[in-house]
């Protein structure tokens, strides 16, 4: 057995302080956090962090802030168990511990000159966020830039204000769909993937950014193949299970590819064939 050389500081979280807690829906905070001795170590987009609550335990989660902001750091963590739960919890001033960041980005260098498509399922839309901050700080470099979000129904959508802000510009095309409408909605009820079929794409011409529940990607990522993109044009967020961010643990093994040291962020050609076997 090949012996695994890990510095011991690569597991040593530092201690970060909440400076703003943002309740975005019923289950699911935004806490805007900066170290309490030292800098702020800045994530590029898709990259992810190592959150842990004092004395419960730590989960991984993509960074959701402007990639430019060095003064904080911004997670958007729903609670699910009973780290993530812990961790929405905190208040402003609380403390808790961070390592990282750590992980692949999103291709935003790729994508100069060319199409952008974001396509977000629920809580995705938060490691698709700082993307979108990127894209509209360089606006000049890049072209048609859409965004495509599911959510579960009304009381689930995150980031409303900037949603709102991003759907009213006439350089970037948004569009939202609820599994679920009622009374008070009045846009497009269905799959994510129905808005796919509303748009006229340039196949080579086009960068895909996919980030939500598997099975959303992956029907998004034929739809797109069908309509003509490479699939090397095409990346996914594949934020498994994740508890070492080294390589260490094998709990987010996807394949041959470690997700937490290969991924989150993984170009479709690699991993497609990997995507309909059920339980690697």
């Amino acid at each position: 057995m090949n012996d695994v050389n890990v510095r011991s500081d690569n597991w040593v979280p530092s201690v970060y302080r909440v400076k703003r807690r943002v309740a975005e829906t019923g289950d699911t905070v935004t806490l805007e956090v900066a170290p309490e001795s030292s800098g702020v170590s800045g994530c590029r987009p898709g990259q992810f962090n190592m959150l842990y609550a004092f004395g419960i335990g730590e989960i991984a989660v993509s960074a959701s802030g402007d990639p430019q902001d060095t003064s904080k750091l911004v997670h958007t963590i729903r609670a699910v168990g009973e780290v993530s739960h812990a961790l929405c919890s905190l208040e402003t001033g609380a403390c808790f511990g961070l390592r990282g960041p750590y992980g692949s980005a999103w291709p935003v260098e790729q994508a100069r000159g060319q199409d952008v498509l974001l396509v977000a399922g629920g809580l995705g839309l938060a490691p698709l966020r700082p993307v979108l901050y990127h894209l509209l700080r360089y606006r000049g470099q890049y072209r048609r830039i859409m965004v495509l979000v599911g959510m579960r129904d009304a009381a689930s959508i995150l980031y409303q204000r900037e949603l709102g802000q991003w759907s009213s510009r006439r350089d970037v095309e948004v569009r939202v769909a609820l599994d679920r409408g009622g009374t008070t909605w009045h846009g497009p009820v269905g799959k994510v993937t129905a808005l796919l079929q509303q748009l006229k794409l340039v196949p080579e011409a086009l960068i895909a950014m996919l980030c939500g529940p598997q099975i959303m990607m992956q029907a998004t990522a034929d739809d797109l193949h069908n309509k003509g993109v490479p699939l090397d044009r095409i990346y996914l967020s594949m934020e498994r299970n994740m508890k070492c961010a080294l390589g260490i643990c094998g709990r987010c093994q996807f394949g041959p590819a470690f997700v937490c040291k290969d991924g989150p962020v993984l170009r479709l050609d690699r991993i497609a064939h990997l995507l309909p076997v059920e339980e690697i």
